[in-house]
């Protein structure tokens, strides 16, 4: 496999100027950093230590060196003109992409973006180092929710940083699996590049699924009247709306680094590489794109079957309230019917002495008559306006 000349150390062993001076002939001790005309950062501490995850380098494509801090990483690579370094970062401090700075001649732009983090995927190139933002994402099967992470990549001529914010994606699969095809591995940093690309993209796959279940289960809820699905379906919205800007961003971002192939000399396995990792970016985000557009249609039947069964529940109010309108005008009706007769009785029953018509011989079936003929006129009004 042919080496890009402006990507891998010339045959003579020299580094290029553009990074580092040339090492002085006595060793510098692992703990202080190399003497020369800039001093080598000093190594960080402690703090190396909770966010170096994994810092080796290569030659040929096999680890020859496992380094536990920055500055002893920095030493090895000097003293192997044509290896490679892969350090792995997790959140590190602001001290130590400094001294990453200082040591790979990182622009100060990239440097800003990885330590802030919540930045959308991107590809930026600043000279010699290509600078790479992804959104890696993984499915939570307990909640039924998909979690973001942060990856910065940083990619020289014989270096290859990773700075990860989140859990996702484990780099450490993507590393063995470099690691055990070192004939892959010897193409340079731009081969784990692409691997690590291929693995934040196969990883989308768990999430694609998770989703599509999810989708099918709101299906089901929605129909059967669930009254948290809204609720639900909200939320998977807006997780939707985030894979949409994890996954779009990348199809450019890949489609741009195959428009330099020729250019930069990218030997063809892994042209063949990154152009698999584009074909199911393509397809990710269309799945992605589909599962908005399915999740938009469903918030709007299920808006209209809450609309139809409110509706319905009016209805149903209303006709509840007519029955019993219904059956209050009949109460009525006779409540008035009874108090007739009421009336005419209380009246006849008060014990007055001087009442008129006490003694009169037809003053009792005049009562009862009259109680009939009030009682029968009630009636008769009231049915006719369908009160009875």
């Amino acid at each position: 496999m042919s080496e890009r000349p402006d990507r891998r150390p010339p045959p003579s062993g020299k580094r290029p100027g553009w990074r580092r001076p040339t090492p002085p002939p006595a060793t510098p001790p692992a703990s202080g950093g190399a003497a020369g005309a800039r001093p080598t950062p000093a190594p960080t501490g402690p703090p190396d230590h909770r966010s170096v995850i994994d810092s080796a380098v290569y030659r040929d494509g096999r680890r020859i060196a496992s380094p536990t801090t920055l500055a002893e990483t920095f030493r090895r690579l000097r003293e192997e003109p044509d290896g490679m370094a892969w350090i792995g970062l997790h959140r590190p401090t602001e001290p130590e992409l400094h001294s990453l700075a200082a040591e790979f001649n990182l622009h100060e732009l990239a440097v800003e973006d990885a330590l802030e983090a919540h930045q959308r995927p991107k590809l930026e190139r600043y000279g010699d180092t290509l600078f790479v933002v992804l959104r890696a994402a993984r499915y939570l099967d307990a909640p039924e929710e998909v979690e973001f992470g942060e990856l910065h990549v940083f990619v020289g001529p014989d270096f290859l940083i990773t700075v990860r914010h989140g859990a996702a994606p484990d780099l450490s699969a993507v590393r063995r699996r470099m690691e055990e095809s070192p004939e892959l591995l010897s193409l340079g940093p731009e081969a784990a590049l692409y691997a690590i690309l291929d693995a934040v993209v196969d990883g989308y796959a768990p999430v694609v699924a998770g989703v599509q279940n999810d989708v099918d289960e709101i299906e089901t809820e929605v129909f059967r009247g669930d009254p948290e699905v809204s609720r639900r379906i909200y939320e998977l919205s807006r997780e939707m709306v985030e894979f949409q800007r994890a996954t779009r961003p990348l199809v450019g971002m890949l489609h741009a680094l195959m428009a330099g192939f020729a250019k930069y000399g990218t030997d063809e396995e892994l042209q063949r590489y990154l152009r698999d990792v584009a074909d199911h970016v393509t397809h990710t985000s269309e799945r992605v794109d589909g599962f908005r557009q399915a999740l938009t249609e469903i918030l709007t039947v299920n808006a209209t079957l809450v609309s139809q069964q409110q509706n319905a529940e009016m209805r149903a109010l209303a006709e509840a309230g007519f029955e019993q309108n219904e059956e209050i005008k009949k109460i009525s009706s006779w409540a008035a019917i009874l108090f007739a007769p009421t009336l005419v009785g209380t009246i006849y029953g008060m014990n007055f002495e001087t009442m008129p018509e006490l003694r009169w011989a037809a003053g009792y079936p005049f009562a009862i008559l009259l109680m009939a003929v009030v009682c029968v006129s009630l009636y008769v009004i009231f049915k006719k306006r369908d009160w009875l």
